[in-house]
């Protein structure tokens, strides 16, 4: 019954993250896959890159509420090990969607409620790290890499249970793997500079993009 439970957790975890809003939305509803467009990347970021803040917002929120879903069906199967394995099966289903040919996002949306289900206090340094990362730099791939920093780092210092821990370093680990490219265009001086695009009028309509 235990194995059952941690098998149910971690399969509905990736589930529910493998459904990702930002291809749904590019792809059945904007008419052309996100991920054909931008940075290339299903997340909020190359959304609002692409079709404005307006969809970036929506698609950060929806990712948020996916992240705490998957976490909530978790801790109430599992206890406190549900955070852990609710949060990295979630992470890795966005990441890595069976729905989408697992090409996913990177991982920052539910990266931040991740650090929200470690300690409200490594979720505070995970978004100021967050924020001082892509203001100064102005590029949302610095900061992200410097919030997945911090949030072992922060976990540590605040000497989170061991489920916690854990969550946070794998969740690092996960998320600045994501970004070894955008590393490497750092390092390079290619990393562009973010800026979201003018959010238009689209016209809604259901699978005008297929592939």
């Amino acid at each position: 019954m235990h194995f059952l439970s941690y098998s149910i957790s971690a399969v509905a975890a990736y589930i529910i993250g493998s459904f990702n809003p930002a291809i749904f939305l590019s792809r059945h509803l904007l008419g052309r896959d996100v991920r054909k467009q931008g940075s290339g990347n299903a997340g909020a970021t190359n959304m609002a890159r692409v079709y404005g803040m307006s969809f970036g917002l929506v698609t950060l929120l929806c990712d948020a509420l996916k992240a705490a879903a998957a976490i909530f069906l978790a801790v109430w199967l599992l206890g406190e090990w549900g955070i852990f394995v609710g949060g990295i099966f979630c992470l890795l289903g966005h990441c890595f969607p069976v729905f989408y040919g697992f090409k996913g996002g990177k991982g920052v949306s539910v990266g931040a409620v991740l650090a929200l289900a470690v300690d409200w206090r490594v979720f505070v340094t995970v978004v100021v790290a967050f924020a001082l990362g892509a203001v100064l730099s102005r590029k949302v791939s610095v900061g992200s890499v410097l919030a997945a920093l911090s949030i072992s780092v922060a976990a540590i210092f605040f000497h989170v249970s061991t489920p916690r821990l854990l969550l946070a370093i794998f969740g690092m680990l996960i998320v600045v793997a994501r970004h070894s490219t955008n590393i490497e265009r750092v390092v390079h001086g290619e990393e562009p500079d973010f800026h979201a695009a003018k959010t238009k009028k689209y016209r809604i309509g259901f699978n005008r993009d297929k592939k």
